[in-house]
């Protein structure tokens, strides 16, 4: 069976995500690193319950809440990285990670309804 390139991807980001948000260094940002680090482990946790959907409604449901979860973890990314929390490498190493996979569920969303 290949493997599903959206689950592998979003498990990887979700430890890139906790490592970063481990190792963010100043301690006033901790609510944003609380975050960044629910929405971020979030993505891949919908994805993951979305491979054991109930419905194709579900199942698309699934896909778009992770969706949105990406997209607030890019608002938190950049929100860091803005206020130099992180450095630049860090952001633009993640923010293209999280952009990937935002395209994989954008595409996957779009095949789903369209097969439904």
């Amino acid at each position: 069976m290949p493997e599903n390139k959206l689950l592998v991807l979003s498990f990887e980001f979700a430890v890139a995500i906790v490592n970063l948000a481990d190792n963010v260094k100043m301690p006033k940002s901790s609510y944003m690193t609380e975050q960044l680090a629910r929405a971020g482990t979030s993505v891949g946790a919908n994805i993951y319950e979305a491979q054991y959907a109930q419905s194709k409604k579900d199942f698309i449901s699934k896909l778009e809440i992770a969706l949105k979860e990406a997209n607030e973890t890019g608002y938190w990314l950049k929100l860091l990285y803005e206020t130099h929390r992180i450095d630049e490498q860090t952001y633009k190493n993640t923010e293209r990670l999280c952009g990937n996979i935002r395209r994989l569920l954008i595409a996957s969303c779009k095949t789903a309804k369209e097969r439904s």
